[in-house]
């Protein structure tokens, strides 16, 4: 495991807890903590059309699995086979409390994404959300992702958008190039030893590596996760700074999405309004 995988996976180890409360924050007492699929129909931000239309009776692979909420989630829907991978043990812990809270039919195993401990062909269905950021061979894992699904398996990919990563709140100007890939480094806490390690690539440079990992790009869209009604930039909890992004996306009122041909990408933000806020982040859909 090189130096880049070893620093996140001692930071997500550290820092899993802290991160888990974040996803139980609004659970009320006696209620289940959320665990939302990636292919949850009404899901903010995901996919329309859905790239599939169940779930149900599939064999299903998440890929950066963290607490297994995606997991779960997925098994609730239907799902025959669910196996969620993480390369944090702290987190898998997470993910398996959660599974046992909910009385579902999930395994969790630890491993990386760009060495999958899992069989050839083994599954029709794999998602990844906010993960392969953190990978420093993308196309390696991407190899991985196609090795492990059948032939016409789906593969669902969702990454923070470059240009969000790129702004800086604080000095409202962008705080470094848009082509510059990283490595970038992040402190999430001072009182952690660790720091996190990202890959800020472009969407033409996830395009083409899904391309050349045998994919099909189906269909790719850029979205926000949470609009706002009246597009009024207090109601949000994203940086003033991203509201001054002329054309990235506008109110909820205004949300459109539009697909392109087969195997090309397109953009899932059609701005009406005068109101904008940058795009967080982009999903791909690929068999």
């Amino acid at each position: 495991m090189s130096d880049h995988r070893l620093e996140n996976r001692r930071l997500w180890d550290e820092w899993s807890d802290e991160f888990q409360s974040y996803w139980n924050a609004t659970t009320a007492d006696g209620d289940l903590p959320p665990a939302p699929s990636p292919f949850d129909t009404d899901r903010p931000g995901g996919m329309a059309p859905d790239p599939l239309d169940s779930v149900a009776g599939t064999d299903y692979v998440e890929l950066g699995c963290g607490g297994g909420q995606g997991s779960v989630g997925t098994a609730r829907a239907g799902a025959d086979t669910v196996v969620g991978v993480d390369f944090s043990g702290e987190q898998l812990r997470h993910a398996r409390r959660l599974r046992d809270f909910y009385g579902v039919d999930a395994r969790f195993v630890q491993g990386d994404v760009t060495d999958l401990p899992l069989p050839d062909g083994a599954f029709d269905l794999a998602s990844s959300e906010a993960a392969f950021q953190m990978v420093p061979d993308l196309d390696r894992a991407l190899a991985e992702a196609r090795r492990v699904l059948r032939d016409g398996g789906v593969f669902v990919l969702s990454l923070p958008h470059p240009l969000y990563e790129a702004l800086d709140a604080e000095t409202r100007t962008l705080a470094g190039s848009y082509l510059d890939a990283g490595p970038r480094e992040v402190t999430v806490d001072d009182g952690y030893e660790s720091t996190l390690v990202l890959f800020d690539r472009t969407v033409a440079q996830v395009y083409n590596a899904l391309r050349d990992a045998g994919f099909e790009v189906n269909r790719m869209l850029e979205h926000v996760n949470d609009p706002v009604a009246e597009g009024d930039p207090s109601e949000s909890d994203r940086p003033d700074v991203l509201w001054e992004i002329p054309g990235a996306c506008g109110s909820e009122r205004s949300r459109g999405r539009a697909s392109g041909p087969r195997s090309e990408a397109a953009s899932a933000y059609s701005p009406t309004s005068s109101s904008y806020c940058a795009p967080v982040c982009f999903s791909v859909a690929v068999e």
